[in-house]
């Protein structure tokens, strides 16, 4: 069975000398050289890597979980993914659906033991990256506390009375709750713990 390979690239601009065509031509000899088809070419022109979207990207994304190809094939990987993490997302979701992955300029393919190693040490960069965010800002919450900074939304103090008195005028709760800038179930809590306060002051 031939083995169907996508060969995906990309330039930020299609001004200043940049041209795809360097890349898909590489690809293609790559992948002739391993015998392998072109099952699709997916290619975004004048399009920055730092944008979440890329028309072509999803589109080849959309045909992976068709299982339209065996194996994606990119020139460099900042060409196919904006960050460790987002490209770690695409090699799980690839892994998942059983295709393959290979980098051209980086030497790495994912179907290789060096290549199974590659993604398990960007795995592993990728949790601590995201380790790192969430004890910074544990710190940072630590260090604000310590300061007697107040932390989280500041609380307001609701006048009970104001709020039977709007009640007695027949004003809605929703009316209310948007002149006091508090949500209705506030609104709600607040005037039952008010009632109960003057039954028993009674």
């Amino acid at each position: 069975m031939t083995t169907r390979v996508a060969i995906y690239a990309r330039v930020s601009t299609i001004n200043h000398g940049q041209d795809v065509s360097m890349q898909t031509r590489e690809l293609k000899q790559f992948a002739e050289a391993r015998g392998w088809t072109v099952a699709g070419e997916y290619i975004d022109a004048g399009v920055s890597g730092a944008k979440d979207s890329r028309p072509e990207l999803n589109r080849l994304m959309a045909d992976a979980h068709k299982r339209r190809f065996d194996v994606v094939c990119v020139w460099r990987f900042d060409r196919f993914a904006r960050s460790v993490s987002h490209l770690l997302r695409a090699l799980e979701t690839f892994k998942a659906l059983g295709i393959d992955f290979v980098s051209y300029s980086e030497q790495m393919d994912t179907s290789t033991p060096a290549g199974k190693m590659v993604f398990t040490v960007l795995g592993a960069v990728a949790e601590l990256e995201r380790s790192l965010i969430v004890e910074r800002v544990r710190a940072g919450l630590r260090n604000a506390k310590a300061k007697g900074k107040q932390l989280g939304r500041p609380k307001k103090i609701l006048d009970t009375k104001r709020i039977a008195a709007l009640r007695v005028k027949g004003i809605g709760w929703k009316r209310i709750a948007a002149e006091m800038g508090v949500g209705v179930g506030t609104i709600y809590r607040v005037a039952l713990e008010g009632s109960k306060t003057r039954e028993k002051a009674f």
